[in-house]
């Protein structure tokens, strides 16, 4: 059986976790943290999570993972069989993870921790959401999904990054960034109502607080 290693408040262990639960595909959850401990940097090089182990040994970045599960599971494709289709959907998923996950990311600790980050990284944060936004509108279909009429793995990322780079973006801007992709908040309400993101977020709060204190242990 699959094993998926991470933390169930991780974004990104989430996003392989909704895409496996959309393909049906049997997995158990290996409860493991960011390390530079020798024994996790066998299994992930640059010691970061999601992880997945198959049979075959494991498989680090979420991409990675993304594209293994869909080639590999027999539930319904993640990313269409046409070449160009398929490009687009990776297009997709980057440019979100380009240019609204990762700038966003840069002021989680302000938002999430309790820390502080300087007024230049906010302002460098701001820019690149409101720049990012620009981008995915000009892409994205919402029919209804992101990349047309079908889920695919592009889903999967928006699901597990727009919502958090909006909440940095009105807690710290007051920016509407939803409003600044019209469609991205119908398609993010019905992404949320679906059985395997209901899952999800129910073992993400479950897993919230130990996570908390694995944070506060790590100061």
């Amino acid at each position: 059986m699959l094993k998926l290693h991470g933390f169930s408040a991780s974004n990104y262990v989430n996003m392989v976790k909704f895409a496996l639960l959309e393909k049906g595909m049997a997995f158990e959850q290996v409860n493991d943290y960011p390390s530079q401990e020798a024994s996790f940097l066998d299994i992930s090089p640059m010691g970061k999570v999601p992880v997945l182990e198959t049979d075959q040994g494991f498989l680090a970045e979420t991409n990675v993972i993304l594209e293994y599960i869909d080639e590999t599971g027999e539930g319904p494709a993640l990313y269409p069989a046409d070449p160009f289709q398929r490009a687009q959907v990776k297009e997709l998923a980057k440019l979100i993870e380009l240019y609204i996950e990762l700038p966003a990311r840069r002021c989680y600790p302000e938002v999430f921790f309790g820390g502080k980050v300087s007024d230049e990284t906010k302002q460098q944060t701001r820019d690149a959401l409101i720049k990012g936004a620009a981008a995915l509108k000009r892409v994205a279909k919402f029919d209804p999904f992101v990349a047309g009429a079908q889920l695919t793995a592009a889903d999967a990322v928006l699901l597990y990054s727009l919502d958090l780079a909006a909440g940095i973006a009105g807690k710290l801007f007051d920016l509407d960034l939803l409003a600044e992709i019209p469609g991205s908040k119908a398609l993010l309400d019905q992404l949320n109502q679906r059985d395997s993101a209901r899952q999800v977020d129910e073992e993400r709060k479950a897993g919230m607080a130990e996570f908390m204190a694995h944070v506060r242990g790590g100061k």
